[in-house]
């Protein structure tokens, strides 16, 4: 990831920013929610809905995102050790881009979530509470109306550790498992891409 962001977009590409993509879902979400409040702790989606709309606006950076990296998308090859296949590119906040992958990392994410934004921030140097926000509102935004957290009692600020990501990723996990509903690569049930 840390090749991609060092490269300029090629002259003339306009790419799609993060802070638009992440407005549209907060607005989405804010819609969903306030149609269909059951399930998800209030708490929850208000502070979704900030960190969507605040954290691409406090980058000190912005760079040429993958988006979408996870074991599915990393190919071995003969001119590199390793190709990324089917980017989803966007200009932002270099510290989304690992977030893709730990939703795909379903064992780590649930049982040791801190760990493991730590673990991604530090291989990539990236501000280790930026990416855990980022990992906090994806969870929480969770698209095609899953109920996240539907029987988990968790403490709703962000800011208040990890277990309301490991209780997150766990609903996630059990709503989709007992609905039937398979889970796409991205982490969105039904096989829905953002």
């Amino acid at each position: 990831m840390r090749r991609l962001w060092d490269h300029e977009p090629p002259g003339g590409q306009q790419f799609e920013t993060l802070r638009s993509m992440c407005n549209d879902w907060a607005d989405s979400f804010k819609l969903l929610r306030a149609a269909d409040s059951s399930g998800l702790d209030p708490g929850h989606a208000r502070a979704a809905i900030e960190i969507l709309r605040d954290l691409p606006e406090s980058a000190d950076r912005a760079v040429l995102l993958c988006t979408d990296l996870h074991a599915e998308n990393v190919l071995a090859a003969r001119r590199e050790p390793w190709l990324v296949i089917d980017p989803n590119p966007f200009i932002g906040d270099p510290a989304y881009d690992p977030v893709q992958h730990m939703l795909n990392c379903d064992e780590r994410l649930a049982t040791d979530p801190a760990g493991l934004s730590q673990r991604m921030a530090s291989l990539l140097e990236l501000d280790a509470e930026r990416v855990r926000l980022w990992l906090f509102a994806r969870c929480v935004q969770s698209p095609s109306g899953t109920p996240p957290c539907a029987s988990q009692p968790v403490d709703s600020r962000p800011d208040s550790g990890m277990p309301p990501i490991r209780a997150l990723v766990a609903a996630r996990r059990t709503w989709a498992n007992e609905s039937g509903c398979r889970q796409s690569r991205d982490g969105a049930a039904g096989g829905h891409r953002e």
